[in-house]
């Protein structure tokens, strides 16, 4: 089967991502929904809202922290498969809510499933990936992201073409979540469990066949044979210096540096503003006087173009520049492109004419778009890319959980709760933050502090961070020197 079939798996799994997306952004259109403010008594910019989307991103930042502990007991398939009921239980308590604290507590379950498959998707495509499509394969994580943004979006947008007093709504698009949750469910029991898991928990002979049904491509037996012999050999390794439990991710340096990056590249991305873009949108084309089903259909385009851009940047671009490069780029274009934005919206209230108004109004949009397209040029696939590949196997669960809990989601549960307040209170003044931060940190950081992965394998990635799991282990942890003998000796005698 070979690529196809990789490529298959890769899409399918990333029904999860496709979650993410729509789950993040269909609350940007139930907001603008007038049954929905009456039905909870609120605006778009008050506290509820805020709590509303805080509770989904808070909800993830534990579920992304339990896929740490599910993903290596139990495997990646089953941690996706977990999740997909979840968030079929928390689409259901939405749908059907009655009063506030239904709509919560469906936020916080969906939140949670979101958060497991936001760390579990992307490393389960990881490691079933070819190293010379990793970037690809990956790249679907964030590109299913953004097609259900769109999904929301023009769902949201269709539902609104109801009389005012109708809670259909808000209420059919926090139920079509129920749909991808039914297509994991029933599809996970026809892929395969990830070879590197496989080998993990001494399953070798069926770990060998994954191998060669995603990778086979007729002619490549020697190849297949020798990347199933460095899974092995490096997993035998990060078995015999390393000890179970969370701490180890902060006590052997190459480790903790290798954590590091991962965390501060979703740190990062939450500090492009795209999130707060993704679920403040509305009130952002409102501060340009976009309002209605305008403001709506304007959000359903801007939903469209990243989702493009990021297609024809993971399929042309990124396994042939790499990583650095894009997210240097991003940084940039990023930062210029906001500040653009606050200057439009500086002087849109300083406007003479209708005119100058409505020139202004398209200046706004144009950069808005601007972000999303750069983003997807950069931070967007190559965040999840970079997170997944760095992590050696044997903290790629947890490493990731703590990654995406806490640089990802805790992160954004706080722009989530902060960003409606603020738009609303020191309005285009609120997008210098952003660019401050980009400057003074994120460019410098990527600069200087994070090397190149492109087209290397899981493994030799790690031989790229000066080891196979031969950290300088802490005196606290027993015969160092002994474990990194024993690896030595499992080295000869593979050889």
């Amino acid at each position: 089967m070979g690529r196809l079939f990789n490529i298959s798996l890769a899409v399918f799994a990333a029904t999860g991502s496709f979650l993410f997306g729509y789950d993040s952004g269909v609350m940007t259109d139930v907001i603008q929904s007038p049954h929905f403010l009456q039905t909870f008594n609120t605006v778009p910019t008050s506290p509820i809202i805020g709590a509303i989307n805080s509770t989904f991103s808070g909800g993830a930042v534990f579920g992304s922290l339990m896929g740490g502990f599910t993903m290596d007991r139990f495997g990646r398939r089953m941690t996706i498969f977990v999740a997909a009921w979840i968030c079929l239980v928390g689409a259901v308590l939405q749908c059907a809510a009655q009063n506030l604290a239904m709509i919560l507590i469906g936020r916080i379950l969906t939140g949670w499933a979101v958060g497991l498959m936001s760390m579990s998707v992307p490393i389960y495509q990881s490691e079933c990936a070819h190293p010379r499509v990793r970037g690809l394969i990956v790249g679907l994580t964030q590109q299913m992201i953004g097609v259900g943004f769109i999904i929301s979006t023009w769902v949201g947008f269709g539902s609104a073409h109801v009389p005012a007093t109708s809670a259909f709504s808000w209420r059919f698009p926090l139920a079509f979540q129920c749909v991808p949750c039914i297509i994991l469910i029933i599809g996970l029991f026809f892929f395969p469990e990830s070879p590197r898991y496989l080998v993990q928990t001494d399953r070798e002979d069926e770990a060998l066949k994954v191998l060669r049904k995603l990778h086979y491509d007729g002619t490549n037996d020697d190849w297949i044979d020798e990347e199933f012999r460095e899974i092995r050999l490096t997993i035998q390794a990060e078995n015999t210096v390393t000890e179970p439990g969370w701490l180890i991710m902060f006590q052997v340096p190459t480790y903790r540096r290798r954590l590091a990056l991962a965390t501060f590249i979703q740190v990062f991305t939450q500090f492009t503003g795209i999130n707060v873009i993704g679920y403040y949108q509305t009130i952002m084309y409102k501060n340009l006087g976009i309002e209605g089903n305008r403001n709506l259909l304007v959000t359903g385009i801007y939903n469209c173009v990243g989702p493009v851009a990021n297609l024809i940047f993971i399929i042309f671009i990124l396994d042939r520049v790499g990583r650095r490069k894009p997210l240097l780029f991003g940084t940039i274009g990023i930062t210029l492109a906001l500040m653009c934005e606050a200057i439009i919206n500086s002087q849109f209230d300083k406007a003479s004419s209708p005119g100058q108004e409505h020139n202004l109004a398209i200046a706004g949009v144009f950069f808005i778009f601007c972000v999303s397209v750069i983003f997807s040029w950069s931070f967007g696939p190559c965040s999840w890319v970079y997170m997944s590949e760095i992590m050696p196997y044997q903290i790629r669960g947890r490493g990731s959980a703590f990654a995406t809990g806490i640089g990802n989601w805790l992160v954004s549960t706080f722009w989530s709760q902060v960003s409606p307040i603020a738009l609303g209170a020191i309005t285009w003044k609120f997008y210098f933050i952003f660019c401050a931060f980009n400057v003074l940190i994120t460019f410098p950081s990527i600069w200087f502090f994070f090397p190149e992965t492109k087209q290397l394998s899981l493994e030799e990635i790690d031989l790229l961070f000066g080891d196979r799991a031969l950290g300088t282990l802490p005196e606290n942890l027993d015969d160092a020197k002994g474990a990194s003998e024993s690896v030595r000796q499992v080295e000869d005698t593979e050889a």
